[in-house]
């Protein structure tokens, strides 16, 4: 019985040291396979994998001679083993979220099912932004992505980052700005350029050898002492790659241009000298991209000319200002200043619509009826005399009050206005009233107030008509020839529709219904969505959700359609002044109306990939010296507590924005001493461990600041009671 018990066990010993076996097999290979590249010998794997007991230690050698005889592994002669594996590569940009790991947004989205997290440890010295190769491995991250391994930087984003300069006795560090940059530049103290401890610079890096923690930089720029509104708004531009002046040979050009225009050149186009026309602008805007004209025709019926600056007229290809329109692609408007595309001799005299002076123009006049029915139009270069600049208020004022200057002419204009946009919404286009908020500040830059800019009847008057323009340019050219013409189009793709239900799940939070059952009714879901929320709370914290749930709009030369404005061919005519894709366009149109063939679409398409880089570079550059303005007029607000509404949660903080100022702070969880709260990523809510107190997106808070940082453009925020007292981090609902 005894012996008969000595062979089971025998066999199940034998079956356990089979699985064993297997089982470690497994492990090598994956582990091999994940360091595709990298060889070890049998001690290393052993170490790697932590293998304890003897009997496994045994069995590493036997099971790698059995991959090498498979062809599983390799062996060089030193005996180190490698996989022999084919591993996926895929290339893409990385998004350095925290200081522990990034994520790599793959170049083509179909060769990886998402993006590809790498740990610190192994971003082989890559940085935000920058063009990796990436290995990705067998198995899946925690977070449920592919994890990898970054094999090459192909292509540096940057190399040149703007911090705060901290001098020790036989070194310095800059601790850069950007918040992506999760790494201390180390300078030696001869690469200072004269720059004092505190001060901002422009550091760029020289060196990053293999095993250093930090790299080396060189200081390039001494920008000033950290805090100074100058210093600041400088610091924005160099960490953009913003241009601090206007180069000298594009500016000689510029000023070489004459102001005549000639009889042959007013002869070659339409003239509109004669009929009533107006610039209708900003108070403090000197440049006038574009201006309307009126007049009753013999038929009874409307015309209505959209008159457009002709810049393309005197920015000629291969010249100098033509390669630095290109490069800068827009003007960037920052919290105090512009940045323009052309130089000022351009943008705000040859080109800027100014009244009393004949302008060139390039135009799209429509013949409408009472309705604002189009009935006919007309595409072409012009010459136009402005009788009238109207700044936006004074513009309103005319039309509320029935008097002024072009009064009648305003009035009716605004009719047929919004009976063209009654007509946009009607077909589906999506309305966001987005809040924008604007600082009124002193001499030396400092914020004195807030001031929440108001969209009137004028400002939509304008939208439409250059809406108008924009559509008809964009669908004379794809009827011309199906499409198939080469042209520069301003496209926005119907949203996804997972975000779409993450978005309804926020807006239900807040206690709004939004139905996305039917797709063909979205845009009529969201702007009864919008209309319930005007001057609510949460009006401001749901359109920007909403927004971030949408496709981005961008440049191509593809003809789709643009979702947001329900136009089946859209495209940018209307601003050549500030945006060069406009510039393209009016290229493109006026080869076109003289007869020329379409022109290759590869070199177009690489300009809009460009225009749209820069368009995002502009915006986050303009949103970053909103939130430096924002953080310092917090700083100096009063210390009290403030109403709020939770419009953002993560694992590391509460995001809330403050009623009054519009200003968004956080509230890290680690600071939450009355509870250790868990992040509950699927409905976006804290929860308390011990409590269940949970904290939500859209909830009704009361915060007190009790940080600001300039240089990182952070509000740190604690909760507060409704008595005004502030107990530290608890939680109000």
């Amino acid at each position: 019985m005894g012996r008969k018990s000595n062979k089971k066990n025998s066999r199940n010993n034998k079956k356990g040291h089979s699985n064993d076996a297997a089982n470690l097999t497994r492990r090598i290979v994956q582990f091999l396979d994940t360091n595709y590249g990298v060889e070890f010998n049998s001690k290393q794997i052993i170490k790697k994998l932590d293998i304890r007991d003897s009997l496994s230690k045994g069995a590493v050698e036997p099971i790698l001679a059995k991959l090498l005889e498979s062809g599983h592994v390799s062996k060089n002669p030193r005996n180190y083993y490698s996989s022999t594996k084919d591993p996926s590569f895929i290339e893409g940009t990385v998004d350095f979220v925290n200081p522990r790991f990034a994520f790599i947004i793959p170049d083509d989205p179909e060769k990886s099912e998402g993006d590809i997290m790498v740990k610190e440890a192994d971003m082989k010295q890559a940085l935000d932004g920058d063009k990796v190769r990436v290995m990705v491995n067998p198995l899946k991250s925690k977070f449920g992505k592919p994890e990898g391994r970054v094999l090459e930087v192909v292509e540096r984003a940057r190399d040149e980052f703007v911090g705060r300069v901290e001098i020790s006795p036989r070194f310095a560090f800059v601790v850069p700005d950007f918040k992506k940059m999760h790494k201390d530049i180390f300078v030696h103290r001869g690469d200072l350029e004269g720059a004092k401890h505190n001060e901002k610079v422009v550091v760029k890096l020289t060196e990053w050898r293999e095993g250093d923690k930090n790299p080396t930089g060189k200081v390039i720029r001494v920008l000033g002492e950290a805090g100074l509104h100058e210093v600041e708004i400088h610091s924005i531009m160099a960490e953009f790659g913003l241009p601090f002046e206007y180069p000298e040979e594009p500016n000689k050009e510029a000023n070489a241009i004459s102001e005549k225009i000639t009889a042959k050149e007013i002869k070659s186009r339409k003239d509109f000298r004669g009929v009533p026309t107006f610039t209708i602008d900003p108070a403090d805007a000197k440049d006038f991209d574009d201006a309307i004209s009126y007049q009753v025709l013999p038929n009874g019926n409307l015309e209505i000319g959209v008159h457009i600056a002709d810049v393309t007229h005197y920015v000629q290809p291969k010249t100098a200002l033509e390669k630095e329109a290109f490069n800068r692609a827009t003007s960037v408007y920052l919290v105090d200043r512009t940045i323009p595309m052309l130089p000022e001799r351009l943008s705000n005299g040859l080109c800027s619509l100014r009244p009393n002076e004949d302008k060139l123009t390039f135009s799209c006049v429509f013949e409408m009826d009472r309705e604002a029915n189009i009935l006919k139009h007309w595409i072409g270069r012009t010459v136009i005399h402005s009788d009238r600049r109207f700044a936006y208020e004074e513009a309103q004022e005319n039309i509320d009050n029935q008097s002024g200057d072009f009064f009648a002419e305003l009035t009716l204009l605004n009719d047929l206005a919004k009976k063209v946009r009654k007509k946009r919404f009607n077909n589906g286009a999506v309305n966001f009233e987005t809040v924008e908020v604007k600082f009124k500040l002193d001499d030396k830059g400092t914020p004195l107030g807030l001031i929440v800019k108001e969209r009137k009847d004028i400002h939509k008057l304008i939208e439409e008509f250059m809406l108008l323009a924009n559509k008809f340019v964009a669908e004379f050219i794809y009827k011309k020839n199906k499409g198939k013409d080469t042209f520069v189009y301003r496209t926005h793709d119907f949203p996804d529709m997972e975000r779409l239900d993450t978005f309804s799940g926020f807006a239900k939070r807040f206690g709004h219904e939004f139905d996305i059952e039917n797709e063909q009714k979205i845009s009529g879901a969201l702007n009864k969505l919008m209309d319930e929320i005007q001057g609510k709370p949460e009006q401001n914290v749901l359109e920007q959700l909403a927004i971030r749930s949408m496709a981005k709009a961008k440049y191509t030369t593809e003809p789709k359609g643009h979702f947001g404005l329900a136009f089946a061919h859209y495209t940018h005519f209307t601003s050549p002044i500030r945006r060069y894709p406009d510039m393209m366009v009016h290229r493109l149109l006026d080869h076109y109306l003289q007869g020329g063939k379409s022109p290759d679409p590869d070199s177009w398409e690489q300009k809009c990939v460009h225009s749209s880089d820069r368009e995002k570079r502009a915006a986050d550059a303009e949103r970053a010296s909103i939130k430096y303005k924002q953080v310092e007029f917090m700083s100096l607000a009063e210390d009290k507590d403030y109403e709020g509404i939770v419009s953002g949660i993560t694992e590391w903080g509460v995001f809330v924005e403050i009623s009054e100022t519009k200003c968004e702070g956080m509230i890290r969880v680690q600071d939450m001493e009355d509870d250790y709260y868990e992040f509950d990523q699927k409905n976006m809510r804290l929860v308390g461990s011990k409590t269940k107190k949970m904290i939500t997106l859209g909830d009704k808070v009361k915060v007190r600041v009790v940080n600001t940082d300039i240089d990182r453009r952070t509000i740190d925020l604690e909760f507060a009671d409704n008595d005004g007292k502030k107990p530290r981090n608890r939680a109000f609902r």
